[in-house]
């Protein structure tokens, strides 16, 4: 990932604003100590009044920071991933995502058709006006069968990119929903298109926090024609 790539992400923004707080931290202390030498006991009160205030920013921009990974400022449309797909046998595919930011990734899908997952997060009226945009993180990526009873029964893919440890802000909202009141709501929004070989599909969320698939003109003319190809 390129730097202004990488600077673009809220958690980013939010990390480097935790590190540059620690740093401000670390300074009061030396300023504190010094005052304490001096015998300034009412400048080193002051020292230390501000390195709480740093402290106490730090560890809520770090912990927002670490909450935020894989979330992405959704503006007027925003790309979310690019699809190409191969297929390997009837109703198995070689699936190879590619981000905006240049990371990939190569995965397996069972089925007749792709379907994508986001997660959209919106803020309340306060942080509206401040103009901060919603956030959205690709949630997950699955196989869908055209037949319900396939659909029920036969072998299902589900590709989840969610954090590891499971903690995020959406993680926390569940748990602590009063923690969060600037938080308007989070919902899940999809979209899928049938699985074509040598298909080429690009996935990309409105503002509205709609997800859009479209396929290019040559998958969509394997889309259309009778026997797919």
């Amino acid at each position: 990932m390129n730097p202004i790539e990488l600077l673009r992400l809220p958690a980013t923004v939010l990390l480097v604003l935790a590190a540059i707080l620690l740093l401000c931290c670390l300074l009061q202390l030396v300023m504190l100590r010094r005052r304490l030498d001096a015998g300034a006991r009412l400048a080193a009160g002051w020292h230390a009044l501000l390195c709480v205030a740093c402290l106490v920013l730090t560890m809520l921009f770090g912990i927002g920071g670490w909450a935020l990974r894989g979330y992405r400022l959704l503006g007027e449309e925003a790309p979310v991933v690019d699809i190409e797909a191969h297929i390997l046998s009837p109703q198995r595919w070689a699936v190879t995502l590619s981000w905006p930011d240049g990371s990939t990734r190569q995965l397996q899908l069972a089925g007749d058709d792709w379907r994508v997952e986001a997660v959209v997060l919106k803020w309340k009226l306060p942080a509206l006006l401040a103009g901060l945009p919603p956030l959205y993180r690709l949630d997950r990526v699955d196989g869908r069968y055209d037949d319900p009873v396939q659909e029920a029964s036969a072998p299902r893919t589900v590709i989840g990119f969610g954090p590891a440890d499971g903690f995020d802000l959406l993680d926390l909202r569940r748990r602590y929903p009063r923690a969060l009141p600037m938080v308007d709501a989070v919902y899940g929004s999809g979209a899928f298109l049938p699985l074509v070989d040598g298909g080429h599909y690009s996935v990309s969320l409105s503002r509205t926090g709609a997800l859009v698939a479209r396929p290019d003109a040559a998958t969509q003319r394997r889309i259309s024609s009778p026997l797919g190809g």
